[in-house]
């Protein structure tokens, strides 16, 4: 349900809380505030725009820095006083340079071990190829270099067709493998998950246009 910003609920200081989050990961990004204003110039711009309590002035965030949070969405909670703000990010959300102002554990995850998720793999081979660990697989492919890497991708490529021929268990290992030497290429070039997701996006994007083309054709 469409709300208009009259409907929201701003307390006594004529401030609503701010939560933004990175429309593609769905990580909290930073915490802020907004008046009547500033959320005007936010859905104006579709870029956001909060008042600083500290310094009592309007901020557009990346104004300075260039680390501009382009507006996706914006929600409202049932209580309609806080604002929940899907961005795309330009850069980094926190004045410390972090992605996240969200870094410090007051109480860290004891199964955080535990956990397994694509960015943490591939946070752990860019460690690998900023820090060389002796005894690597990871690291020695850095060293060797592209080529290698290239040519790793091509065995792999051709082990998953292999395989598919074959056996889904067997499939779904050199499926992994192939995976994991993607990552390698991608933190060699430079490349975030976050960009081939950006992609992908774009093509979904472009996909149902041209049904909708199709449709009204």
């Amino acid at each position: 349900m469409k709300i208009e910003i009259n409907e929201l609920k701003f307390n006594s200081e004529g401030l609503i809380p701010a939560v933004v989050v990175d429309d593609n990961s769905g990580d909290v990004l930073m915490v802020a505030y907004m008046n009547e204003e500033s959320l005007k110039i936010s859905l104006e711009k579709k870029l956001t725009c909060f008042w600083s309590r500290s310094r009592k002035e309007l901020w557009l965030k990346g104004e300075t820095s260039g680390n501009y949070q382009q507006i996706k969405k914006i929600l409202t909670d049932c209580d309609r006083d806080t604002l929940l703000i899907f961005v795309k990010p330009d850069g980094p959300a926190c004045h410390l340079g972090n992605y996240s102002c969200f870094v410090d554990e007051v109480m860290p995850d004891e199964n955080e071990h535990e956990k397994f998720t694509l960015c943490g793999l591939m946070e752990l081979i860019k460690g690998r190829k900023t820090e060389k660990v002796e005894g690597s697989y990871t690291s020695y492919l850095f060293e060797k270099g592209l080529d290698k890497i290239l040519k790793k991708i091509g065995e792999e490529s051709s082990e998953v067709i292999i395989a598919a021929k074959n056996d889904r268990k067997e499939t779904i290992y050199e499926i992994s493998d192939l995976i994991y030497h993607m990552l390698v290429l991608m933190a060699e070039m430079n490349i975030e998950i976050k960009d081939v997701i950006k992609e992908l996006a774009s093509r979904h994007v472009i996909d149902k246009k041209v049904k909708q083309e199709k449709m009204t054709s």
